[in-house]
C-alpha cells in the first residue's frame, strides 16, 4: 500500500481521532473488574428512552450522562446493590454520594494529593455543611432515606458544574429542583420580586440557595436559621443591612439570637414584593398590620418608625441627622474641656509633689480637737447608700447596654451569653433603670420637702447650695491659673465647681437617657402620641448619652476622686463618709474657716473609721473602680470596632 502526500494527512487524522476515542472512552467508562457490569451493559436497557418499571422512569440518556461531571464513573460505583446484569427488578436503591466522596478524599490524603485536588476539597467542605443540615436527616447512614440528598438537588445522571460566583445557569436551575419538594414555596417565590427578576433575565436576583445557603440548610424557624437567613439578605442588600444592624433588632441578630424581627418577618420570605407594591407587607397600607404581628396594640404612629433610617441622609431623615450632630457636639465639647482639665491638674499636682508639697497639706497637730475626733463627716449614711445604689445601677445599665450597643465587638457575644441572652439582659437592664430612677426621684422628693419647709430662708446660691454661682466661675479661673503656676491653689467651699458638674450632669443624663429609654421600653404606648421618627432619635440619643456618661464617669470622675496624685489609688470618703480633717481643710478651706468661725465645726468632727470599716471601704472601692475600668475598656474596644 502506497501513501500519497495527499493521503498521509487523512490517515494521520484517522489515527488521531481513533486515539482520542480510545482515550475519551477510557475517561468516560472506567471499566469495572467484571466486564459484565460495564456502563454499556447498563445502558443497553436504561439507555432506552421511556424505560420504566412499575410506572417509574428508569431511563438514563447516554448523551446526558457522558456530558456530566460523573461521566468517568461506573454505574455500579454508585449503585452498589447491583452485582450482576441483568439484575432483579426490585433492587434496593442505595446510592451514597457522601461516602463515595469521603472515601476518595481519604485516599487523596493518604497519598499526599489532597492539596492538589481543590475541587474535591470543595466538595468535602460542602459535605460537612450538608451533614449538619435538615436535608441530611433523619438517615445520614443511608443517603437514599434522607429528607434530601445530593441527587435530589443536583440531579443524578446529568450533574453539571455549579458556579455560584458567575451565577451559572446550572446554579439558577437548582431552584426548580427545590420545588419538587417545596412546591408551595416555589410558587410563592415565582410571583415575588426575586422570582420575577430571574424570569426577566436578572441572574443577580435571589434564588433558594442564596437565602437558605446551598448545603447547610437549617431547621425552619430555628434560631440559627433565622439569623443565617437575615445575614444572607445582607449579601445583596448591603445598604439596608447596614441600617438594620444599627437598630435593636439588628444588634440582637448580630449577637446570634433569633428573638427579634428579621428581614423576612417584616418584608415576607418567599412572597416578598417591592415596597410600592400594594401586596407588600411593608406597603404603607399593610405596615401597621405587619408590626402588630409582634407588637400587639400598635397604633398608626408605631408603623411610621424607620427601620432603615440613616442619620447620614439629612434630606430624608433630618431629625436623625440633627440628633446625631447635637450629640457629637456635646461629646466633643465635654471631653475637650474635662480631659484638658484633668491633664493640667495631674501635671500640677504631680509637680507639686515632686517639689515636696505633699500631704498632709495642713498640720492639725496643734489644734484643739475633741478627743480622737480627727475626721470630718462629709456624707451621711443615706447619701452613701444613694451613691452606692446609683453606682451599682449605672454599672448594671452600662454592662447590659453596651453589650447591645457594640454588638459587633469580639466580646459582646460572650457577655450576652453570660447575661443569659437578650431577654434576660433586657430584664436586668430594666432593673438597673428602676434602681437609678428610684435614687433620682427620691433625691428630688427629699430636696422638694427640704426647700418647701425652708422656702423663705433657703439660700439657693449660698455656700452649702449645689446650685452653680458666680463664685464657681471664679474658682474655675483660679484653678486654671494654678495649673499654669500663676496663682496658688484656690480655696474652695463645701462643693467645688467640678463636684457641682458631677451633680447636675445626671439631671441632663436622666432626661436624655431616661426619657429615650422609656420610649423604647414602652413603644406601643409612646407611639400613641409620638411620631415614628421619635423612636429613631430615641435610639440615637440613648446610645450616645450612655457613651458620654460611661466615658465621663470612668475617666474624669474617677480621676477627680481617685486617680489624681493627691488621691491615688482611691478615696474612700464616699464609702466611709469621713475624710481626714487636714485633707478637708486643704481642699475645702473656705467651708472649714466658715464653720470654725461660726462654732459649727465640732458638729462635723468624728472619729476615724475603724480598721475593719476602713478595709471594707477600701475593698468595696477597689471592686467598683476595677469594674468601672473594665466597662471603660469594653466601651473603648467597642468604639474602635475591635
Amino acid at each position: 500500500m502506497h501513501l500519497t502526500k495527499s493521503g498521509f494527512p487523512t490517515v494521520l487524522a484517522l489515527i488521531l481521532i481513533t486515539a482520542m476515542q480510545f482515550a475519551l472512552a477510557g475517561s468516560l467508562y472506567a471499566e469495572p473488574d467484571d466486564p459484565k457490569l460495564a456502563n454499556k451493559r447498563c445502558l443497553m436497557c436504561h439507555g432506552k428512552e421511556g424505560f420504566a418499571r412499575d410506572g417509574k422512569d428508569l431511563s438514563v440518556m447516554a448523551a446526558h450522562f457522558e456530558s456530566s461531571v460523573h461521566a468517568s464513573q461506573d454505574c455500579v460505583g454508585c449503585h452498589l446493590d447491583v452485582t450482576k446484569v441483568p439484575h432483579r427488578k426490585n433492587v434496593e436503591r442505595r446510592v451514597g454520594c457522601v461516602q463515595c466522596h469521603l472515601d476518595e478524599w481519604g485516599e487523596a490524603q493518604e497519598n499526599g494529593m489532597a492539596h492538589q485536588n481543590g475541587k474535591l476539597e470543595n466538595v468535602v467542605e460542602h459535605i460537612e455543611s450538608y451533614m449538619e443540615s435538615m436535608h441530611a436527616r433523619p438517615r445520614i447512614a443511608d443517603q437514599s432515606r434522607t429528607n434530601a440528598t445530593c441527587y435530589n438537588c443536583h440531579g443524578s445522571h446529568d450533574i453539571q458544574p455549579v458556579d455560584r460566583e458567575t451565577r451559572s445557569e446550572n446554579y439558577l436551575e437548582l431552584t426548580r429542583n427545590c420545588g419538587t419538594c417545596h412546591s408551595d414555596a416555589l410558587t410563592a417565590w415565582q410571583s415575588s420580586v426575586h422570582g420575577k427578576e430571574i424570569a426577566e433575565g436578572n441572574t443577580d436576583a435571589a434564588v433558594c440557595a442564596d437565602c437558605h445557603t446551598r448545603h447547610g440548610v437549617g431547621e425552619p424557624g430555628s434560631t440559627e436559621e433565622r439569623v443565617q437567613i437575615a445575614e444572607n439578605c445582607g449579601t445583596c442588600h448591603e445598604g439596608s443591612m447596614e441600617t438594620y444592624l444599627a437598630t435593636y433588632h439588628g444588634k440582637i441578630t448580630r449577637l446570634g439570637y433569633g428573638e427579634t424581627a428579621k428581614c423576612y418577618d417584616c418584608h415576607g420570605s418567599h412572597e416578598i414584593q417591592r415596597l410600592e407594591n400594594p401586596a407588600s407587607l411593608m406597603h404603607m397600607d399593610n405596615r401597621l398590620e405587619t408590626c402588630q404581628t409582634c407588637h400587639e396594640g400598635a397604633t398608626e404612629g408605631f408603623a411610621t418608625f424607620q427601620p432603615h433610617g440613616d442619620w447620614r441622609d439629612r434630606e430624608n431623615h433630618p431629625e436623625m441627622w440633627f440628633a446625631t450632630m447635637g450629640m457629637i457636639g456635646l461629646l466633643i465639647g465635654t471631653f475637650s474641656f474635662f480631659w484638658l482639665h484633668s491633664a493640667l491638674w495631674f501635671h500640677r499636682e504631680w509637680k507639686d509633689r515632686k517639689e515636696g508639697k505633699d500631704r498632709p497639706h495642713v498640720d492639725i497637730s496643734e489644734m484643739e480637737l475633741p478627743e480622737g475626733k480627727t475626721h470630718f463627716l462629709r456624707f451621711s449614711r443615706w447619701w452613701r447608700l444613694a451613691h452606692l445604689t446609683g453606682a451599682l445601677s449605672i454599672m448594671t445599665l452600662s454592662l447590659t447596654g453596651i453589650t447591645v450597643l457594640y454588638a459587633d465587638s469580639f466580646w459582646a457575644p460572650t457577655i450576652m451569653a453570660l447575661l443569659g441572652g437578650p431577654e434576660t439582659a433586657g430584664y436586668i437592664h430594666r432593673v438597673g433603670a428602676i434602681g437609678f430612677m428610684g435614687v433620682f426621684f427620691i433625691h428630688l422628693i427629699y430636696f422638694a420637702i427640704r426647700i418647701g419647709r425652708n422656702w423663705r430662708t433657703f439660700d439657693f446660691f449660698g455656700p452649702t447650695s449645689l446650685v452653680p454661682n458666680l463664685d464657681d466661675l471664679k474658682d474655675a479661673q483660679k484653678m486654671f491659673r494654678w495649673f499654669f503656676g500663676l496663682d496658688p491653689r484656690p480655696e474652695l467651699e463645701r462643693y467645688s465647681y467640678w463636684e457641682k458638674f458631677d451633680y447636675w450632669a445626671p439631671f441632663w443624663g436622666m432626661t436624655i437617657i431616661g426619657l429615650s429609654g422609656l420610649v423604647m421600653w414602652f413603644p406601643v404606648q409612646a407611639a400613641s402620641f409620638l411620631p415614628g421618627w421619635a423612636f429613631n432619635v430615641a435610639q440615637i440619643v440613648h446610645g450616645e448619652e450612655a457613651f458620654l456618661a460611661i466615658v465621663f464617669l470612668f475617666t474624669v470622675h474617677f480621676f477627680n476622686n481617685h486617680f489624681r496624685p493627691d488621691k491615688f489609688p482611691q478615696d474612700t470618703t464616699m464609702f466611709t463618709g469621713r475624710v481626714p480633717l487636714e485633707l478637708y481643710k486643704h481642699e475645702h478651706r473656705r467651708e472649714y474657716e466658715r464653720l470654725l468661725a461660726s462654732g459649727e465645726l465640732d458638729q462635723y468632727l468624728v472619729n476615724a473609721p475603724t480598721e475593719p470599716r476602713a478595709k471594707s471601704a477600701s475593698m468595696l472601692g477597689a471592686v467598683l473602680i476595677t469594674f468601672g475600668l473594665f466597662l471603660l475598656t469594653l466601651v473603648i474596644t467597642g468604639f474602635l470596632g475591635l
